[in-house]
């Protein structure tokens, strides 16, 4: 009876904690992959400070659509539901911009991706498992149509 006991005290306090978890708690707040305007913070481990409206991504129906410093970029893309992703070949418009290198790096990022993970407003794209570009989600209420409509201008 006391192991019974013990057993049930157990199992109810691991569903508690479980429940409690934090990755729970990003996992249900988590931006969705597509149709979110995505803004990069971090490539190849290095932390990056761009305007709001460059640097940006969106997936959507197959299709990304980009910003970056100066230059418009698009590419197809496939995706599943256990978060591996594939880009095709990236086409932009060819400004020589002040920010160039760090758009052809995010561009072989991007080509270079096998998978992404979601936690919470972030956007973490991987190449074998390690992590290679962090994006963020504004969380202002901004409408992520009226993004998408600018990236495409």
């Amino acid at each position: 009876m006391k192991t019974a006991i013990k057993n049930t005290a157990v199992i109810i306090l691991a569903a508690a904690i479980t429940a409690c978890c934090p990755c729970r708690f990003a996992r249900k707040y988590a931006k969705p992959f597509e149709g979110t305007t995505w803004h990069l913070v971090q490539l190849t481990g290095r932390d990056v400070h761009f305007d709001p409206d460059t640097f940006n991504i969106i997936f959507s129906d197959g299709q990304l659509h980009g910003k970056g410093s100066c230059n418009n970029f698009a590419a197809t893309y496939t995706s599943t539901d256990k978060e591996v992703l594939s880009i095709s070949k990236i086409a932009s418009t060819r400004a020589f911009c002040p920010e160039s290198k760090t758009e052809q790096q995010l561009f072989t990022e991007l080509d270079d991706a096998t998978h992404y993970e979601i936690t919470g407003s972030m956007l973490f794209l991987l190449k074998n498992g390690e992590i290679r570009a962090i994006f963020s989600a504004p969380d202002d209420g901004s409408s992520d149509t009226k993004n998408k409509k600018q990236l495409t201008k």
